[in-house]
């Protein structure tokens, strides 16, 4: 993994689908238990780039939550960020999927064809968990975040964050530090 490109990219905001302000009503979730940015951040008719089957692995990289350690895919196109978790049938102890949204905003997310049980950190820009939320198989009811500050999302199986006593204010680091 190429730690100056992600963090320039980071930096630069280029790593998710373009987000538009617009006045227009917010488009069904992509995918997963991750979604929307904000309104206009996908496309509206997502049900063409909707998967069929799991995306390959994506590239990982380590996360620290405190004395936790986690390997995380990263999902950071729109692409990735729509097929999430979608059609995957397992997720180890100590991994995850870290989805890096353009702008920081107030996400909408569910777990459409989704068979795992989830549970999600919302972070802030600089890595700080904001709250959490947990996921069921395969719904498409949609769970609103309920703070407008949220850049990051940390999908873990469910239970792992209670399992490992990680609380909001948790700072999530990288290997370079924080966000």
């Amino acid at each position: 993994m190429n730690w100056r490109l992600v963090t320039a990219l980071i930096g630069m905001g280029l790593l998710a689908g373009a987000c538009r302000k617009e006045a227009a009503p917010v488009p069904p979730p992509p995918a997963s238990a991750l979604a929307y940015p904000s309104a206009g951040a996908f496309p509206h008719d997502v049900s063409s780039r909707l998967p069929t089957q799991a995306q390959p692995k994506l590239p990982t990289m380590k996360l620290w939550l405190g004395s936790e350690e986690l390997t995380s895919e990263l999902a950071v196109t729109t692409d990735q960020l729509i097929a999430g978790m979608m059609y995957r049938t397992n997720i180890e102890t100590n991994a995850g999927m870290l989805f890096v949204l353009e702008l920081p905003s107030q996400p909408t997310c569910w777990s459409k064809n989704c068979p795992l049980a989830l549970s999600a950190a919302y972070l802030d820009p600089s890595g700080v968990i904001l709250e959490f939320h947990d996921f069921q198989p395969d719904s498409t009811n949609l769970v609103a975040s309920t703070v407008g500050n949220v850049q990051y999302i940390l999908e873990t199986g469910r239970g792992w964050f209670e399992q490992h006593h990680i609380d909001k204010g948790t700072l999530v680091r990288t290997g370079r530090g924080s966000f």
